[in-house]
């Protein structure tokens, strides 16, 4: 059963966030202590089963103890094609990886993961369409980090 409560998942061991996009899926894994979220190198989608495999090897490479991925809910609290694509790919990786699985709503982190990784990039200098562009590959994982580490806050005492 796919969880949104953080009560429900382990206490201790990593955990993956996953940011769910049509074209990659952005990563996160958190410390063994669940206090910090870091980034990872996205997969670019291939379809369920490819993406199955390359989401295996991080699993066992890094002893995941549960997953938490991003439910992006509209800001009226209204689901859509994207919400329905996520739930789907939580309800597959419970399936598939026989471990917690955490809905989390995602709202804005994008957004914030865009204007974080702008400031960092345009220190100084004007922002671009291009500049965004240099930022793309990095903007997934960061969305993924932002969702597991307002997860790791919430269960933190």
């Amino acid at each position: 059963m796919v969880h949104k409560n953080p009560q429900a998942l382990p206490t201790t061991g990593r955990l993956l966030g996953v940011d769910v996009g049509s074209k990659t899926l952005g990563l996160a894994i958190s410390d063994s202590r669940q206090i910090l979220a870091s980034p990872r190198p996205v997969i670019n989608r291939a379809g369920w089963d490819k993406d199955q495999t390359k989401l295996q090897e991080i699993i066992t490479q890094n002893n995941i103890v549960a997953l938490v991925v991003g439910l992006p809910l509209t800001l009226q609290n209204t689901t859509s094609s994207s919400t329905d694509a996520a739930t789907s790919f939580a309800d597959l990786a419970e399936k598939a990886f026989n471990l917690p699985v955490l809905l989390w709503d995602e709202r804005l982190t994008t957004q914030q993961a865009e204007n974080a990784l702008f400031e960092q990039r345009t220190a100084g200098s004007r922002q671009t369409r291009g500049s965004k562009k240099q930022i793309k590959p990095r903007l997934d994982s960061a969305a993924a980090v932002l969702i597991l580490q307002n997860v790791l806050d919430r269960l933190r005492p």
